[in-house]
């Protein structure tokens, strides 16, 4: 069944149009916004057929909420069924590469989270995953922050994160939780295969039965003052790391 939403920002409603442009019913945007970011905007909405509509800003305020960062413009979406409703279906697709995920571990904070996909997607990441309860799902914020890596990057909420990362286990993936007073070091650890990296909130990290079931518990190297990392912080420095001993195998 198909489900309609809202997007809102220049980032999301882009990148939308160049990937599903068909999956737009209509944009709205501010009548007295006419500069040269938003006329760009009108001149791909005409490429792909999409109508446009101007109203009031305050209408878009409303729409989109206390905290929405419209920019003024509004997209309403219509979404089918993503085509990957849980991690088997990602091991048992035609991956040009080793399995790599990404699991997030209590992440509330939807700019965390927009963030953490965006990264997930410049890092090539094949699943975001992260449990349904106490953690944000995609939400219309989610979605601006992530500028266009909510659409291309599967995500992932699970009943019992634990559960999954067994199931990973079982498929071979190695998966290894961050934590601040872990034994080992992140560039001292070899990264090379079949791999999940696990990442907590900021301020309460990664839960125990969590870490308890990792394969191995890494610290990120710090060599300033600041004691902890954003989480999209975090992640970047995680999957890079990744990517770069990937490279590095021949």
């Amino acid at each position: 069944m198909s489900d309609t939403r809202i997007l809102f920002g220049f980032h999301a409603v882009l990148s939308r149009l160049r990937q599903h442009g068909t999956s737009i019913q209509e944009i709205l945007i501010d009548r007295d916004r006419i500069d040269a970011r938003m006329k760009d905007l009108l001149k791909m909405a005409e490429q792909y057929n999409v109508r446009t509509m101007e109203v009031e800003r305050s209408r878009l305020d409303g729409m989109a909420g206390m905290n929405g960062r419209h920019q003024g413009v509004i997209a309403r979406v219509v979404d089918t069924p993503i085509p990957y409703k849980d991690i088997h279906d990602i091991l048992e697709s035609d991956l040009t590469e080793l399995p790599f995920f990404l699991i997030l571990d209590g992440v509330e904070d939807p700019h965390n989270l927009g963030a953490c996909l965006r990264v997930a997607d410049a890092m090539g990441v094949h699943a975001v995953i992260a449990p349904k309860d106490r953690a944000v799902g995609l939400n219309a914020t989610v979605r601006k922050v992530a500028s266009g890596a909510a659409e291309t990057v599967p995500f992932i909420a699970v009943t019992n994160l634990a559960r999954t990362i067994r199931e990973l286990q079982e498929a071979g993936v190695f998966v290894i939780g961050t934590t601040m007073d872990a034994p080992s070091n992140l560039l001292n650890t070899k990264l090379e295969g079949p791999i999940a990296i696990v990442l907590g909130s900021e301020g309460e990290g990664i839960r125990r039965l969590t870490a308890e079931t990792c394969d191995a518990l890494v610290t990120i190297p710090m060599y300033g003052s600041v004691e902890s990392l954003n989480v999209s912080v975090a992640s970047g420095i995680c999957l890079y790391e990744v990517r770069r001993q990937r490279s590095l195998v021949i």
